[in-house]
């Protein structure tokens, strides 16, 4: 078993409980948005750009000695995983603005069961996604390219900071869903993606590619969730999350 297993299932297992407990979280739930909410984006914000871009650059900066374009994919995959949300994202935001064809009740509203925001269908789709998304956090807490106490403790912070931004923004949207049936599947997938680290050991390439990916997944996801002005963010709060998580990257 890798070294750091234990250490990475606690890891694993207080993101399901940021998951699990999101809902219960009255004092984020002020209006305007919370800020710790936007602090939270920020220290993601701030990982993924001092952090993990640097490192893939200098992956990038490796596979591109062999000459066969190889290193140019680094970026092409983080670009891929922002398109990938941004994808999922609209098609979430169209299905809800389409005209709703589930039953109605008796009284002529939606199901209750459907949430004010859209359909089942949306709810699963979106859902899944996040779920397997868990799922590669979840592998790469045992897997990151920089091993050791000190990179598990940046991960798992800033991790953990964005999986309560990106809940909270889910269990706004899909309240009755979210509750009873979303933060459970979450919760599966961050430790199904722990499980899945300590059976299987992908190639470097592979990790590198996956890391690429996350890097790309999760500034939209962040970005998506401060931007839109339904939202309601803090901008000194995110700016100090940015500011003060990096410091302390750049320091350390």
């Amino acid at each position: 078993m890798e070294p750091l297993a234990l250490p990475a299932l606690v890891c694993a297992l207080a993101f399901a409980a940021v998951h699990l407990a999101t809902p219960y979280l009255t004092f984020f739930k002020a209006m305007p948005r919370s800020r710790w909410l936007s602090f939270a984006g920020g220290v993601a914000v701030a990982y993924v750009f001092l952090h993990l871009l640097p490192e893939l650059s200098e992956h990038e900066a490796t596979l591109a000695e062999g000459g066969d374009g190889r290193g140019i994919v680094v970026y092409a995959l983080a670009l891929a995983g922002l398109a990938a949300f941004y994808a999922l994202e609209r098609m979430v935001k169209l299905g809800r603005a389409a005209p709703a064809t589930g039953e109605a009740s008796a009284n002529g509203d939606r199901s209750v069961h459907g949430e004010e925001h859209g359909d089942d269908r949306i709810f699963w789709i979106h859902i899944t996604s996040f779920a397997l998304y868990n799922l590669l956090i979840g592998y790469l807490l045992l897997h990151r390219e920089e091993g050791g106490w000190l990179s598990l403790g940046f991960y798992f912070v800033a991790m953990g900071l964005h999986f309560l931004t990106s809940d909270f923004g889910l269990n706004q949207d899909y309240p009755a869903l979210y509750r009873s049936r979303g933060r459970w599947v979450l919760s599966l997938g961050v430790l199904g993606g722990w499980l899945l680290g300590v059976a299987v050991d992908l190639p470097e390439e592979a990790l590198i590619g996956l890391f690429a990916f996350l890097a790309g997944g999760v500034v939209l996801n962040v970005l998506k969730e401060e931007l839109p002005e339904e939202r309601k963010s803090s901008l000194a709060p995110f700016l100090l999350g940015v500011a003060g998580y990096g410091a302390l990257l750049i320091a350390l």
